[in-house]
Parts: structure tokens; sequence; C-alpha cells
């Protein structure tokens, strides 16, 4: 299994040997360095700790893993402490599953979190209720049911797209060319992960 740290960039179009415009998502990945690996015996699992992007000033609680992303990927792996991951263990053709927070859109009502159609028309008496969610329930069981679609804090949640494709690899500039949009906004951290 392959895996990276990145930061996304943004989106931009390459042009395939057809000349058609594939629309893609840049991410500048890694390089990211090990900084732990974690067996059963030690640990209870198994897993590799990877930090990216180094920090400039270091505090004495950071000197172990001096980054500024530190992530934990489960699983055995074929690396030990101090190794570089570089961007290059992708190819162009390979499939991918990218990991990020999505963007947070704060406190949203029932139109916007859960795209209700809103109140019928205003006519016959009817108020101010245009934007309102309507009834949540009948008298029994005098509690709303877990899971009730009502306003609240919208997105900011780990969202996960799959079966992304590699598009291009840039080795000089750590780059990354994935076809279609990630989650997320531009300079968010993203976790790649090969299939």
């Amino acid at each position: 299994m392959k895996f990276i740290l990145g930061k996304k960039i943004g989106m931009t179009q390459l042009f395939n040997e057809d000349g058609e415009a594939v629309p893609v998502t840049l991410i500048e990945a890694g390089p990211c360095k090990v900084t732990r690996v974690k067996g059963k015996n030690e640990d209870g699992y198994d897993a590799v700790q990877i930090g990216f992007s180094a920090l400039k000033k270091v505090k004495k609680s950071q000197r172990r893993s001096p980054f500024r992303y530190v992530r934990e990927v489960p699983g055995v792996f074929d690396v030990s402490e101090n190794d570089e991951i570089l961007v290059d263990v992708f190819s162009p053709g390979e499939k991918v599953n990218i990991s990020a927070t999505s963007k947070g859109k704060g406190f949203a009502g029932v139109m916007k979190r859960w795209n209700f159609k809103g109140a019928a028309t205003s006519s016959h008496g009817t108020k101010k209720t245009n934007r309102k969610p309507g009834s949540i329930g009948s008298m029994y069981p005098q509690r709303v049911f877990k899971g009730k679609k009502m306003a609240g804090r919208m997105g900011a949640d780990k969202v996960t797209t799959k079966n992304l494709e590699v598009v291009n690899v840039d080795k000089e500039k750590n780059v990354i060319a994935v076809k279609g949009a990630l989650p997320g906004k531009i300079g968010g951290m993203v976790i790649v992960r090969g299939l």
C-alpha cells in the first residue's frame, strides 16, 4: 500500500494525447519523513507515522517530529524511521483514494443543509415560514428522534473521494495531478492512498 501527505494547490486542466481537456486538481505531495514505525509487540498495533511540511521554529515538545502535519497510517509497511517518501511512489494511470477535511460552512438552515423545498406559497394566512423546517414529529414519544434533519453546523467533516486517476507526476516540483475535484479548501492537507 502506498501513501503520502500533501497540500491542495488548486484546480486546472491538462490536455491528453487526443487534445481533450482533462480537469485536474494539483497536490503538492511530500517529501514526507517516517517519524515512527509502530509494531504489535510495543504498541499493540501496526502503523507508520509520517510527517509533512517541516517547521521553521521547533519547540522542545516538537523535537521528536518537527513537522506541521503528522499523520498515522495503519498497516505493515516496508519502511524504517527517517526514510523519505517521495512523490514518485505514484505513477500516471494509477488509482488513488484521497481524504481531506471538507470546507466548513458554519451554522446552516435546513434549505442549505438538507435541500428542503421550503413552505408553500405565501397565501391564506401563511407568514414568515418560507425557509422554516415545518413539523418535526408528532406528540408521541415527546422527543426528537436521533438523525432528524434539522438546522445545524454544516461541513468540516472528513471526506474520502475514491478511485481518482493520477494524470501526471512532477518529481522535480513534488506535484501530483489527479483527475477531478477534491474535498477541502486550497492549502488544506490531504492524504493520498494507493489502491
